[in-house]
């Protein structure tokens, strides 16, 4: 029996004792790009020891399209990585010389790096065991009923709950409007 590959969030045991957590603020939708361009600028520099660890905090969902589920990765935090570091001129220069930063988040001249329980916090919610559901659905918008018992019928979306993954469509039955609830999978959008 094949075992399955879990990927988990671990966290690195500190080597620099001045490393702190910093949030960067770069060009949306190049969150792993950025990553990944940093990773290499640090090996290429031999800064590993200031420069430990970049997170791009994201989330496991359920997304539905066509009537098909499969989980994706969603950022959490589109526009913004994580990055541990021991702040001094030569890490700022390199964090900043990436295309695509647009630098530190700051709360005075200086930036300020983010609360242990913060960084604690954003890395517990990356690793909730149950993938919530995304959905392009939205109130009152028209669907078709692809599966089930109503397939074929059309309605309109009623209430959406995304931590189930259920939608409640209003359909017109023996001439009168009825509610059935469904899975995401069961609808698509006209």
């Amino acid at each position: 029996m094949a075992k399955k590959k879990v990927k988990t969030v671990t966290k690195k045991k500190s080597t620099n004792p001045k490393a702190k957590w910093y949030v960067l603020n770069i060009r949306t939708g190049y969150e792993n790009a950025i990553q990944k361009e940093l990773q290499q600028k640090i090996e290429a520099s031999g800064l590993g020891k200031e420069i430990e660890e970049i997170l791009v905090p994201v989330q496991k969902k359920i997304v539905v399209k066509k009537g098909k589920q499969g989980i994706v990765e969603d950022k959490i935090f589109p526009g913004y990585i994580l990055v541990k570091t021991e702040l001094n001129e030569l890490t700022w220069e390199i964090l900043n010389s990436i295309e695509g930063v647009r630098g530190f988040v700051r709360t005075d001249k200086k930036p300020r790096p983010l609360p242990e329980s913060e960084v604690q916090a954003i890395m517990q919610y990356m690793e909730v065991e149950q993938p919530s559901f995304k959905t392009s659905f939205t109130v009152g918008e028209a669907v078709k009923i692809t599966e089930g018992a109503f397939a074929d019928f059309i309605g309109s979306v009623q209430e959406l709950d995304a931590s189930k993954g259920k939608i409640k469509v209003l359909i017109s039955f023996l001439g009168r409007e009825a509610p059935v609830e469904l899975d995401f999978s069961q609808v698509e959008k006209l």
